[in-house]
């Protein structure tokens, strides 16, 4: 839970029934509160400006305005404190979610997620935490590997890297839990979590999620990195 009280959600989709069974999940919620609904991403900008949700949860395809333009201008309007974007998708929209993510989305929620699942997102993302089990990220991955060879030059950023963080970063990148983690490398999941979040730090990638999209853009994954 927040500190200071509830999580406060806007909810942006055009199709009815899955807005309101959004909004009676999260209403049902003591720790949730539903300040606004909106059907297109035009109204969920204006929203988002005029309330200060902590979290929107945003559809992609909308009339007016689409859920990615909208996201780019949330997160463009308030760079320091703006909202968190947790992009609503059936996955059949990959290159959609990508983008959304370079766009300044903190993760992504799949629309038939079971109810405990989508909850848990909503929170994690309240507290600036990552929104994709490694089990999606593993499907996020392999939607945007393969289309173009591994770089043999990498980025000059992860030099800054020590050879620890190096090694959870890349296990990380390829859908690796962090028991998975502690298990290859023979360290506490404490410990992982640890360089995890100093590798971040240095490359400035907010979550794992991020991490992902950062090493797509820099040919970092292979597809035998899947195995």
């Amino acid at each position: 839970m927040k500190p200071g009280g509830r999580v406060r959600v806007l909810v942006a989709d055009d199709q009815a029934m899955v807005r309101a069974a959004l909004v009676a999940l999260l209403a049902g919620q003591p720790d949730l509160a539903v300040i606004a609904e909106t059907a297109n991403g035009a109204d969920a900008v204006m929203l988002a400006g005029e309330l200060r949700p902590d979290v929107v949860l945003m559809d992609i395809r909308m009339p007016v305005m689409d859920g990615l333009e909208a996201t780019r201008r949330i997160v463009a309007g308030a760079p320091a404190n703006a909202p968190k974007v947790v992009v609503l998708t059936t996955f059949n929209l990959d290159e959609y979610v990508y983008d959304a993510l370079r766009a300044g989305a903190c993760g992504f929620l799949l629309k038939h997620a079971q109810p405990e699942e989508l909850l848990l997102g909503v929170r994690a993302a309240a507290d600036g935490g990552a929104l994709v089990s490694p089990a999606v990220t593993k499907l996020l991955i392999q939607a945007f590997t393969g289309r173009r060879p591994a770089s043999s030059r990498p980025p000059a950023a992860l030099a800054r890297l020590t050879t620890r963080e190096r090694e959870v970063f890349d296990l990380v990148v390829t859908g690796r839990t962090n028991t998975e983690i502690a298990r290859t490398l023979c360290i506490a999941e404490t410990t992982v979590k640890t360089h995890l979040g100093h590798a971040l730090s240095k490359l400035d990638l907010r979550d794992r999620v991020h991490a992902v999209v950062y090493a797509h853009e820099n040919h970092l994954i292979a597809p035998r990195d899947l195995d």
